[in-house]
């Protein structure tokens, strides 16, 4: 009789969990990846990692790249401007890229932004962020807090600005 009861209470016993929720593991990974962004045939972008881990199985679909890429974005007379970071995550349906940790843009025509954080809306070709930067140009070294920028960095602003900042009189 203990033997029934001790099964029938085994075998009754469910963990009611969903498969995403249970195991927090891609769909896929892949390897020294290179991925373009064209649009009407020109490359717009072009994002490299060592590593991308694919979670297009979720409700809201990302890909998170755990081990840094490289973002090059194309102007329209193809002069190209690069963006580094340690991780970023993508999102599927928005198409915002966060970018997280020692990242740096360096412009085609050397200008350098630093800072912690920067967004990438792929679908409007923005660049933004709300933590601190460090932006240098041409001798001149301005931190803020925040950023805003086209791809192109034709409308690029620094927030709450700082620092030294050259001036023509």
């Amino acid at each position: 009789m203990v033997i029934a009861f001790a099964m029938t209470m085994f075998f009754s016993c469910a963990v009611d969990l969903k498969p995403e929720v249970a195991f927090n593991v891609p769909v896929g990974i892949a390897e020294n990846i290179d991925l373009k962004y064209t649009d009407s045939g020109k490359v717009k972008a072009n994002l490299i990692s060592p590593k991308m881990l694919d979670y297009s199985n979720r409700e809201f679909p990302y890909s998170e790249f755990t081990e840094g890429i490289t973002l090059y974005l194309f102007d329209k007379d193809n002069n190209k401007s690069t963006v580094l970071a340690d991780y970023a995550i993508a999102y599927d349906k928005t198409g915002l890229i966060d970018l997280q940790g020692n990242v740096v843009l360096a412009t085609y025509l050397n200008d350098t932004l630093f800072g912690d954080q920067l967004y990438y809306d792929q679908n409007k070709q923005w660049l933004s962020t709300n933590q601190p930067v460090t932006f240098r140009t041409d001798g001149d070294l301005i931190h803020g807090n925040g950023f805003d920028s086209d791809a192109n960095f034709k409308e690029a602003e620094v927030l709450e600005i700082n620092g030294i900042i050259t001036l023509d009189e």
